[in-house]
C-alpha cells in the first residue's frame, strides 16, 4: 500500500527526508530563542526543546541521527548540503545575541566562546561514539540527557564569573 503513494523506496527516502528537514526547523530551529544571552542557558533550553520532540516523535530524530552517526550511509550532494545548511541554521541561531560579560574577566571572552564550542564538539564527539553500535530507535535516551545538563553546570562553573 506504500507504493501506491510512493513509487519507489528512494522517492519515500526523499519524502522523509524533506519532512524532516522541515519539522526540524518549524519545530525546533525557530523556537530557539535567540534573546537569551547566557551561552550555556541557550544551550540548555535548545536540549529540552530537542528533548520534548524527541519524546514526542523520536523518529524523525532517529532518521536524522542515523545520517550524522552511521558513516555508512550515502546522501545525495543536495541532501548533504541541505543537512548541513539545517545545522548551519541552528549554529547561527545558538551564537547570535551571547552576553559576554558572564565569563570569567581573566579569560578573554573570544577565546571562552571557542573553548565552550571545542568542549560541545568533543562532548558531541565522544557521544557519537558511544551511540554507534546502538539501535537509535530503542536506545534510552534519558540518561544522556541527565548528563548533558551536568555538564553545561560544570561548564558554568569553569568558565562563569
Amino acid at each position: 500500500m506504500l507504493f501506491y503513494y510512493f513509487n519507489s523506496k528512494k522517492e519515500l527516502f526523499n519524502y522523509l527526508f524533506d519532512y524532516g528537514i522541515e519539522f526540524i526547523i518549524k519545530e525546533y530551529i525557530e523556537k530557539l530563542d535567540e534573546n537569551e544571552s547566557d551561552f550555556i542557558e541557550k544551550y540548555r533550553h535548545a536540549s529540552q526543546i530537542k528533548l520534548k520532540l524527541y519524546q514526542q516523535n523520536p523518529y524523525i530524530f532517529d532518521f536524522f541521527a542515523t545520517f550524522y552517526i552511521k558513516e555508512d550511509i550515502e546522501l545525495s550532494k543536495d541532501m548533504k548540503t541541505r543537512f548541513e545548511n539545517l545545522r548551519n541554521l541552528g549554529f547561527s541561531k545558538m551564537f547570535s545575541n551571547i552576553d559576554k560579560s558572564l565569563f570569567r574577566d581573566d579569560l578573554e571572552p573570544d577565546l571562552v566562546m571557542r573553548l565552550i564550542n571545542l568542549t560541545f564538539a568533543g562532548y558531541e564527539k565522544e557521544l557519537i561514539n558511544r551511540l554507534k553500535n546502538e539501535n537509535l530507535s530503542t536506545a534510552d535516551m534519558e540518561p544522556y540527557w541527565g548528563d548533558f545538563h551536568k555538564f553545561l553546570d560544570a561548564l558554568k562553573k569553569v568558565y562563569y564569573k
